[in-house]
C-alpha cells in the first residue's frame, strides 16, 4: 500500500482517465522493489492527455535554451533584438532616487547631511547624475532621434546640422547624439531649483490640508503622494524636451511604489495634494490649475480610446481649474470637459460634461438605508445575496 508520502499523490491522480489497475503502472514514486504497490514505471501516462501528473523529466540547460529561443521566434513582438540600445530601467530607477536626494536633501539619504558639507555633497551627486542620466538620454535619442525643435538648443551649442536639413528618414550619427544628450541633461538639471519651488507648495498643501499630518517633515518622508508628484514633475521636464521613454519609466517606477499613476505629460499647477493617493490616475493631456486637492481613487481619464493611435496628440483628458476639490472615487472624463474654478466634485461622481465655476456636483441616484438590527431580523427580507 502507499506510504504517507505517496497518499496525497495517489489522491491527485484519481482524476486521471486511466482505470485504477493501470494507474499502478503509471508512476512509481519510490524505487521499484518486489511487492511494491506502485510497481512498474511510467508506461501509459504519455497517452493520457487529460492527466496533469507528469513523471519527473530532467531537462538540460541546452534543452531549456532551445525551447525559450523557439518561443522568441513564435512571439517576436515582445523581443528587442538587433535593435537600438534601450535605456536601462534599473539605471533610471537609481537616477530617480538620486534626483529625489537632490530635491529633498537629507530626506532620502542614509546619513545626516550637515550644512557645512552640503555644497560638496551636492556637487558630487550632481556630477554623478549628470554622467549617468546623459548616458540614458543618449540611448533614448538613439532609439527615437530628436525633432528639429529639440535640436535647436544643442545646435547652437555644438554647431550640429538641423534635422530638417538632413535627408528624409535619415538619422543623426551616434557621435552627434552625445552632445545633444549632454546639453539636454544640463538643461534638465538646471530646472531642479524651479521644481523645488513647486514641491515646496505641494508640501505646504499636504500639511495644511491634512489634520493628521504632524509636520512638513513627516509629509516629505512618509507621504507617498509627495514622492509621486516629485517624480512626475521631474518626468514632465524631460517630457517637454521630447526625450522618449525615460519620463514614462520614471513615473511608472513611482506608480509601482506609491499607487499613483501620474503621466509625465500632465500639466499640474502649484499646491497640488492627493490625500491617501492610492488609485489616482491622471492622464497625459490633463491640465490641473493651482490649489487642486484630490482624494484616493480619482480618475482624470479619456472618454474613449477606440481610435487608438489616431488620438495621439489630441486633448483627451479633462481640465481642472484652480481651487477644485475632487473627492474619493470620482471619475472625470474627456478632453472637452472643464471643471470650473472653486468647484467641488463629490465622491463617486461620474462626470462627462463641463461644470461652471463654483459648482457642487454630487451623486444622488444611490440610496443608502440605515435601519436597526432588530428591525432587520423581524422585517421581511428585501434583498437576497
Amino acid at each position: 500500500m502507499p506510504t504517507n508520502g505517496t497518499r496525497g499523490r495517489f489522491a491527485r491522480i484519481k482524476s486521471c482517465n486511466l482505470p485504477l489497475p493501470l494507474l499502478r503502472d503509471v508512476i512509481c514514486p519510490v524505487a521499484p522493489r518486489q511487492g511494491c504497490f506502485w510497481s512498474g514505471v511510467c508506461r501509459r501516462l504519455r497517452s493520457c492527455a487529460s492527466c496533469w501528473i507528469l513523471p519527473p523529466v530532467q531537462l538540460t540547460v541546452t534543452q531549456l535554451t532551445d525551447r525559450l529561443v523557439a518561443s522568441y521566434a513564435r512571439a517576436g513582438g515582445i523581443n528587442h533584438l538587433d535593435g537600438k540600445n534601450l535605456p536601462s530601467k534599473r539605471a533610471i530607477a537609481d537616477i530617480t532616487v538620486d534626483l529625489l536626494r537632490l530635491l529633498f536633501p537629507g530626506f532620502f539619504d542614509e546619513k545626516l547631511i550637515h550644512s557645512s558639507e552640503i555644497k560638496v555633497e551636492t556637487a558630487s551627486l550632481l556630477d554623478a547624475v549628470l554622467g549617468d542620466l546623459e548616458d540614458e538620454v543618449c540611448k533614448s535619442l538613439e532609439y527615437h532621434p530628436p525633432p528639429p525643435s529639440l535640436e535647436a538648443p544643442a545646435q547652437r551649442a555644438t554647431g550640429l546640422p538641423r534635422h530638417s536639413e538632413a535627408k528624409a528618414g535619415a538619422e543623426l550619427p551616434k557621435k552627434d547624439l552625445r552632445p545633444i544628450a549632454h546639453t539636454l541633461t544640463l538643461e534638465f538639471l538646471g530646472s531642479l531649483p524651479r521644481i523645488r519651488d513647486l514641491l515646496q507648495t505641494d508640501t505646504e498643501a499636504a500639511y495644511n490640508g491634512d489634520p493628521a499630518a504632524l509636520s512638513k517633515e513627516e509629509v516629505i518622508v512618509a507621504y507617498p503622494c509627495i514622492e509621486a508628484i516629485a517624480v512626475q514633475r521631474l518626468g514632465h521636464e524631460l517630457y517637454l524636451k521630447n526625450i522618449p521613454l525615460i519620463p514614462r519609466i520614471m513615473t511608472e517606477w513611482a506608480h509601482a511604489r506609491t499607487g499613483m499613476d501620474l503621466h509625465p505629460g500632465a500639466q499640474i499647477g502649484t499646491h497640488f495634494f492627493v490625500d491617501h493617493c492610492t488609485g489616482t490616475v491622471i492622464g497625459e493631456t490633463s491640465i490641473l490649475g493651482n490649489h487642486v486637492k484630490m482624494y484616493q481613487g480619482v480618475g482624470l481619464v479619456a472618454k474613449s480610446l477606440s481610435a487608438g493611435q489616431l488620438l495621439r496628440g489630441q486633448k483627451r483628458h479633462p481640465t481642472i481649474e484652480d481651487r477644485v476639490t475632487i473627492y474619493a472615487g470620482a471619475t472625470i472624463m474627456g478632453g472637452d470637459t472643464v471643471v470650473g474654478e472653486g468647484s467641488t466634485i463629490g465622491a463617486n461622481v461620474f462626470l462627462t460634461t463641463s461644470v461652471p465655476a463654483h459648482s457642487l456636483v454630487v451623486q444622488e441616484e444611490a440610496n443608502v438605508k440605515v435601519m436597526s438590527k432588530k428591525e432587520r431580523t423581524t422585517a421581511p427580507a428585501e434583498f437576497h445575496i
